[in-house]
């Protein structure tokens, strides 16, 4: 059997047996995190196999494909281990679940036979039609093998039974050259890695099936949206970031109404609601509710009556209970996050919550971290999860398919505690919350939380923690777009001449040569700057870093270094975001910056640069020109 490719595994903590397994396991569990086109996979449960078990697939035990397939499994086998050669695999069987769904009732799945002696792992590929009978892909049947060289010396080959008969549709059955370049080098990396991960798999408390075709059908249905939006925010990233929320609790409200026999869909309150986007989509998939906002969005206007948003600040107290509601959503809800668990717990005994924490938000100000050991996002999620065990809540955690980095979410179904002991539960939700506040120096008000506190007993509109700050109506606009411009300006000169100093020495590069400066971490940038400069950046959302990326005319910032951008690079052209030409739309209507400041002037020729060379080679902008602050500090 040839073998196809192979790639040496780096020395590292799991480098070897352990690390090779942890790789297959990752991508037979989760190919979507290789396979793109893939959502994920339904597993069976394992089992061993022989030969006599591997006849449904093979069907003729005596044909020249079985024992090619026989061979296979046991290549390598050495005389030594003759007594092996009958042993059974262990083994797995998945589906393969694409994303899009073009192959009608066929379904596709993996036997999968790990052989542990060997270190190889084999993937059967077969078809399985709607009345249960199954075609073997023999022209797939592919297997990862880990070859020791010595002790410290690893590496991962791929072998292929019949590489002349390979099938691909993209989709569930890849391009072979894929498998080596893309999958054999994730492998690798996979098998190296130290850290295992401090979250769950995505998607762990939902069958898969259904979230992967519930997104496509809302994806199709919305994705207009993307079209006609109008708010500042990209449209892609949080349309299609909200289409996957709603696809989740839209699933994971189908699963509990089978499993509690409910007719009605849930009703719902999102605290919190940004753009309302998510609003909409519940409302018009059959559920009740609505969102409650500090600030109004322009887009409000184009989701129509049925879509019910209020313009009003939430302040947790009396006046914010939702006794009627089945669920309080907190999606990226800031301030109000570790409080939604608790206006659930008392809003009703059969109120649940669905909460995606976001910024660190203690129950009154910043959450300040206590554990160093863990990343902050890691200890602020357990903090979320404990104030909802203690306000009564079984938690569950899950992770979202969502373009953020903050997917996390915490779901409270139901309670720990009996309904009759509601009593109890209040007082332990009491005594949390003033400690809380306590640990933090803000003083609670004895009446409101250090007592018993019954439904009766409530004062209408008392609020539950002194201290807590609700966000601002006006948003205020931190991002240093608002600096004054001469000194913005000063700043980006005084760094870029750090930067251009550090090659200017004699190292034999001809004077011809453009010199494209040095290199400096964010931080070797910040002791450039006087204190009072980066006081004033300070004040701005990212500080520093946003301004020398705010000039990205200037400057490249990728992984922590701060370059001279060299536009003679093709990737110079291109925005990160869109994949267009920087200034496309837009062209010669600024000043080039390295034709005025830059010692040589610009890589580029005038026809080649996106931005003026001379007052007398700039154009008239279509755009609207923001208003900006001229007066120097």
């Amino acid at each position: 059997m040839p073998k196809l490719f192979d790639i040496k595994c780096p020395g590292g903590c799991n480098a070897g047996p352990e690390g090779f397994w942890a790789a297959v396991d990752v991508w037979i569990k989760k190919p979507h995190v290789a396979n793109k086109r893939l959502c994920g996979v339904k597993e069976t449960d394992g089992k061993d196999v022989d030969r006599e078990d591997l006849h449904f697939l093979l069907k003729d035990p005596e044909s020249e494909l079985s024992q090619d397939v026989f061979s296979f499994l046991q290549c390598g086998i050495s005389p030594a281990h003759t007594h092996g050669k009958d042993k059974p695999w262990p083994s797995t069987v998945r589906r393969l679940i694409p994303k899009v769904n073009c192959y009608g009732k066929t379904l596709h799945k993996d036997l999968v036979l790990k052989d542990f002696d060997r270190q190889q792992v084999t993937f059967l590929p077969y078809e399985e039609d709607s009345e249960g009978a199954v075609s073997l892909k023999k022209g797939n049947i592919y297997q990862i093998r880990l070859c020791s060289h010595d002790y410290n010396d690893w590496s991962l080959e791929l072998h292929i039974l019949y590489p002349d008969a390979w099938f691909s549709d993209g989709v569930v059955y890849p391009k072979l050259p894929w498998l080596s370049s893309d999958l054999l080098p994730k492998l690798v990396r996979w098998a190296t890695q130290c850290k295992s991960s401090e979250f769950r798999n995505t998607l762990s408390l939902l069958p898969v099936e259904k979230y992967s075709l519930t997104y496509q059908q809302l994806k199709d249905k919305y994705k207009a949206m993307v079209k006609v939006w109008p708010e500042v925010t990209d449209p892609e990233k949080f349309v299609y970031e909200d289409v996957a929320i709603a696809t989740y609790l839209l699933v994971l409200w189908a699963e509990e109404r089978e499993e509690k026999g409910l007719t009605s869909r849930q009703s719902f309150v999102d605290l919190g609601c940004g753009n309302g986007l998510l609003v909409h989509i519940l409302t018009n998939e059959g559920h009740p509710g609505k969102g409650i906002d500090v600030r109004r969005r322009k887009i409000w206007d184009m989701y129509g009556p049925q879509t019910l948003l209020e313009e009003k600040a939430i302040t947790p107290s009396e006046s914010f209970l939702f006794p009627g509601t089945d669920w309080l959503i907190g999606n990226h809800s800031d301030e109000l996050t570790p409080w939604i668990p608790v206006i659930a717990a008392r809003s009703s005994y059969s109120c649940r919550y669905f909460v995606l924490p976001c910024c660190f938000f203690d129950f009154c100000g910043k959450y300040q971290r206590r554990q160093c050991k863990k990343s902050q996002y890691r200890e602020y999620i357990d903090f979320v999860a404990e104030v909802s065990h203690v306000c009564g809540f079984v938690t569950e955690e899950d992770c979202l398919r969502i373009p953020s980095t903050k997917r996390v979410c915490l779901v409270g179904k139901s309670r720990n505690y009996e309904s009759s002991a509601e009593a109890e539960a209040e007082q332990q939700r009491a005594h949390y919350i003033q400690s809380r506040h306590t640990t933090s120096g803000v003083i609670v008000q004895g009446s409101d939380v250090t007592k018993h506190v019954t439904d009766s007993d409530r004062t209408p509109g008392s609020i539950w923690g002194a201290g807590f700050q609700p966000r601002d109506k006006v948003e205020t606009v931190r991002n240093c777009a608002t600096l004054p411009r001469d000194f913005v300006d000063g700043v980006v000169l005084h760094v870029a001449n750090v930067l251009l100093a550090m090659t200017k020495s004699d190292d034999g590069r001809s004077s011809s040569d453009w010199n494209p400066g040095g290199s400096l971490s964010v931080s070797e940038v910040a002791r450039l700057l006087k204190q009072e400069t980066l006081q004033l950046l300070k004040k701005e959302c990212g500080g520093l870093q946003t301004l020398l990326r705010n000039n990205h005319q200037v400057f490249r910032v990728e992984g922590g270094m701060v370059n001279i951008r060299d536009w003679r690079d093709r990737k110079s052209f291109m925005s990160v975001a869109k994949g267009k030409p920087v200034g496309s739309g837009a062209v010669k209507t600024r000043l080039c910056w390295f034709h005025t400041h830059h010692p040589q002037g610009c890589p580029l020729q005038t026809e080649q640069c996106g931005f003026a060379h001379g007052p007398e080679d700039l154009r008239l902008s279509t755009r609207p020109l923001k208003k900006r602050k001229t007066d120097a500090f």
